[in-house]
């Protein structure tokens, strides 16, 4: 069994998320706590929770998604995940913070790329790393099948998806990510978004209007 905590994090309303096991370990994905209060919250959670942080992973590296990257990497000493192809996203990040006002600690460079396909695994659990580009160049997902879970990041959201207007987005890229990554999933599989409620693949192939106008219906 895990235990999936939310965050809602940032002016950007960012859901980050702890991912835990019954041992104890857990992962930290997408952190985007911005100030000291959320760093506070988060790490006062783990610590509550005698929990053991083993994995900092980014679904891609947009700047509301890795304002908490430097204080989680240094308190937990951990390596920066994510794919390769979100490298100069990350580098963007000074940019893209001053442009919107935002205070940035920075973040670690990507030390271990995270390649499509192949599993993080978490106590018992696994993760499959799906690549789901299009919000983002290389937007990946997390899939655990014995779990029923996907943390989708900003690919995929209850009655929407990700905005495609980014540089490095693309709407047609993303839609076949949604199709042949997420929509193949069973129905009863539980997505868990970068921003909003968590929702089901089944409940988006009956109700989100981007996939109904992408499969016809």
């Amino acid at each position: 069994m895990i235990h999936i905590e939310t965050f809602t994090f940032n002016a950007f309303a960012e859901n980050t998320y702890v991912i835990s096991t019954e041992n104890g370990d857990c992962m930290i994905i997408d952190p985007g706590c911005s100030n000291n209060f959320e760093q506070t919250r988060l790490a006062n959670y783990i610590s509550e929770k005698n929990l053991t942080p083993r994995y900092l992973i980014n679904t891609h590296c947009h700047i509301d998604h890795i304002l908490g990257n430097k204080f989680v990497a240094t308190k937990y000493n951990l390596p920066l995940r994510a794919h390769e192809g979100e490298t100069a996203v990350l580098e963007a990040g000074p940019q893209v913070a001053s442009m919107y006002g935002i205070h940035y600690m920075g973040s670690p460079e990507i030390s271990i790329y995270l390649e499509p396909g192949t599993f993080v695994s978490l106590g018992e659990t696994n993760w499959e790393i799906l690549f789901t580009p299009g919000h983002s160049p290389a937007s990946i997902c997390l899939y655990c099948a014995s779990e029923k879970v996907c943390i989708a990041g900003d690919v995929l959201f209850e009655g929407s998806i990700g905005r495609t207007d980014l540089p490095g987005g693309d709407f047609t890229t993303l839609m076949t990510s949604i199709r042949t990554e997420l929509l193949t999933l069973p129905d009863d599989v539980h997505v868990y978004p970068g921003h909003g409620p968590a929702t089901t693949i089944g409940h988006e192939r009956k109700t989100n209007p981007f996939i109904l106008g992408e499969i016809g219906e």
